[in-house]
């Protein structure tokens, strides 16, 4: 039975899911958007929307908990810079998940995860880079 857990446990220890979720909120700061699946957005979309109202308070100490919660002070940085003035005017409901279907290779439901408020940045294609063997 089910009864009252808060959490998925998404087949992990305590210690691996929790540098889990950190790592999937911060490439959400970062990119904006990111793609995993289904149960893994819903679980990183609580960790997110509570950093962000953590950092609408806009305190030291504020700052602190979201700094002990997501353990990369760029991405606290970038949090507070970028994200909660953004949000600023929500109550609330800061990121939507989209459901894209499922993968084909193992059947799993895959979504994206994004901010409301945000646009998504784009990303910059990488130049092919040339091979040793080759003269310049």
């Amino acid at each position: 039975m089910r009864h009252r857990l808060r959490e998925r446990k998404l087949g992990r220890k305590t210690g691996p899911r929790q540098a889990l979720m950190v790592a999937l909120v911060c490439a959400l700061v970062e990119q904006r958007r990111i793609r995993t699946t289904l149960p893994k957005a819903k679980e990183a979309r609580r960790l997110a929307e509570k950093m962000v109202t953590l950092g609408r308070r806009g305190t030291l100490a504020a700052r602190r908990a979201v700094a002990s919660a997501l353990r990369r002070p760029r991405h606290v940085s970038m949090l507070f810079d970028q994200v909660v003035p953004a949000c600023q005017d929500r109550q609330g409901g800061y990121t939507r998940i989209v459901k894209l279907g499922r993968r084909s290779s193992d059947g799993s439901e895959m979504a994206i995860l994004e901010w409301v408020s945000l646009p998504v940045l784009e990303r910059k294609k990488k130049a092919p880079a040339a091979k040793a063997g080759q003269a310049s």
